[in-house]
């Protein structure tokens, strides 16, 4: 058995806080330069322009990528040899956020209720936290930022399984499209398809962790992100939803057994300023 300290968690869990919020990963700084030589619209490469420049004065300046710094959402994979001292994982990777929201003057976003009191919390928590136990005595900790603008644009439909493939397809670019420049397109586009109702919804969002321009290791899946993507980009809403080609940048799709009367399909987006950062302790 390896013990991991909480202290050594949370201080990490800090500087990724910091670290997303203004170092845009080269995957995503990359897919937007091949965007910007794609685009034809003269607005549209301004844009690119603009989202190029932001990311280069946000990681000289040490500034927020976006204003909106986001839910803090983790993906975790605890070895099954890992203990925490003092303490669980999840109260760790709390402690660092609220450390790394204040360290790193990041804007605090949450409410404690939903409906009847929207207070904010003033430290960013509680984190959304996926928690998953693996083998082994490694603790690998990503955090992936996400805005409300994006996340907004969440949909979830019960899909027939008569439906099939283009019920997949035109469920997902109808989703990408309708959205139009709400979540600040070109976005990356996260699918989730199978399992249950609340798992298609997860394996949506964690489809966004993939890496811009990452195909699906399923031949048949990879074809499909292949075709969802170009007739997202054929729509002609462009970057920011006003016009040009380039709505989307990736299409990743996760999926999963399920029940054989369903056929559940989630679809997340990632804003431009696709965020993340990790760690392995």
């Amino acid at each position: 058995m390896r013990i991991v300290e909480f202290d050594r968690i949370k201080e990490a869990v800090c500087a990724m806080c910091g670290q997303a919020a203004c170092d845009l990963p080269d995957d995503v700084l990359e897919a937007l330069k091949n965007a910007r030589q794609k685009e034809h619209s003269e607005l549209g490469r301004e844009f690119f322009d603009q989202y190029l420049q932001n990311s280069e004065i946000a990681r000289k300046e040490r500034l927020p990528l976006c204003q909106d710094t986001g839910f803090a959402v983790f993906f975790i994979k605890m070895g099954s040899e890992v203990m925490i001292d003092h303490g669980t994982v999840s109260e760790a990777v709390n402690a660092g956020v609220r450390e790394g929201y204040k360290k790193f003057f990041l804007r605090k976003s949450i409410v404690a209720d939903p409906l009847f009191e929207r207070k904010n919390t003033f430290d960013n928590t509680p984190a959304v936290i996926h928690l998953e136990q693996v083998p082994g005595d490694k603790l690998h900790i990503t955090l992936a930022p996400k805005g409300g603008g994006s996340e907004n644009m969440s949909a979830l439909r019960m899909l027939k399984p008569s439906e099939g493939r283009q019920g997949v397809v035109d469920f997902v670019v109808n989703a990408v499209t309708s959205a139009g420049g709400n979540p600040c397109p070109p976005t990356i586009v996260g699918v989730g398809i199978g399992g249950t109702m609340e798992y298609a919804a997860y394996m949506a969002k964690k489809a966004l962790l993939r890496k811009a321009g990452e195909h699906s290791s399923d031949d048949r899946y990879a074809q499909l992100e292949a075709e969802i993507l170009e007739k997202i980009n054929a729509s002609g809403v462009g970057p920011q939803g006003l016009g040009g080609e380039i709505t989307a940048l990736a299409v990743n799709i996760e999926f999963h057994p399920c029940h054989l009367a369903s056929m559940p399909v989630a679809v997340n987006l990632n804003c431009h300023t696709a965020r993340h950062a990790e760690v392995e302790l």
